[in-house]
């Protein structure tokens, strides 16, 4: 295709992944109340036994008449992101597919699917550590200081430990990556074991936004295997 004939199917795919942004968004704003009750769950629960708020835990509190406004539009923009992903990654898919051997549609498909259940799956795992991180967070400063969550700062830190363990799980999809093009092979990840388990261990520390020790563990442990999965990936592959 020439070169305006890209532009203009470049175009073409960014509106469609803009308009399904909105209109996932659109959804997520009408089901804000059933959204928030389920994004505050973990909060709730936290505090259910910890902050004797009664069996159905403590609820999240607003210090800014627009701060209820402000909620809701940060619930629709970060829903109406997540609800849409399938439909961009597939705009993409549609628009680099053409310029692809099919050797190179097969491996992108399974780094491409891949990537989108390991994502799926860190989120999954974020949210069941939630409630453990928070009763560890909120527990920490004993029992003579009750916190009140403001509803706008949880759900930033929801929101960034869903992003950190997404990323974080899209570790072995790197590796197998790197092993494909030559980049490093299955020997020298076997003899640099320690230093990654040192090196994921760090990048755990690091990048968890909530900073608790159970946090950091769940996240680190899966890194690891995934290190070691790779290691296998790569041998099966002869890599």
């Amino acid at each position: 295709m020439p070169l305006m004939e890209h532009l203009i199917e470049l175009r073409r795919r960014l509106l469609i992944s803009v308009a399904a942004v909105l209109i996932c968004g659109v959804v997520v704003f009408m089901l804000y109340n059933r959204v928030l009750h389920f994004l505050s769950g973990p909060y709730e629960h936290a505090t259910k036994n910890t902050q004797g708020c009664g069996v159905h835990g403590c609820k999240l509190i607003v210090t800014d008449p627009l701060a209820p406004f402000l909620v809701r539009l940060k619930i629709a923009l970060y829903g109406g992101l997540a609800l849409s992903v399938p439909i961009v990654m597939w705009q993409i898919w549609r628009f680099i597919v053409p310029g692809l051997h099919k050797r190179e549609r097969r491996y992108a498909v399974g780094f491409l699917l891949s990537a989108i259940l390991l994502f799926v799956l860190g989120c999954a795992v974020a949210w069941f550590t939630a409630t453990k991180a928070l009763e560890f967070l909120l527990g920490i400063g004993g029992h003579s200081i009750r916190p009140l969550i403001d509803a706008n700062k949880y759900l930033t830190l929801m929101m960034l430990l869903f992003a950190a363990f997404g990323f974080a799980f899209e570790f072995p999809v790197l590796l197998v990556f790197l092993l494909l093009v030559g980049a490093v092979n299955t020997r020298q990840l076997r003899n640099s074991r320690r230093w990654a388990a040192v090196g994921v261990a760090t990048f755990a520390a690091v990048i968890t936004p909530s900073q608790d020790p159970f946090s950091m563990l769940m996240m680190a442990i899966p890194m690891y295997i995934f290190y070691e999965g790779s290691i296998l990936v790569g041998r099966i592959l002869r890599k």
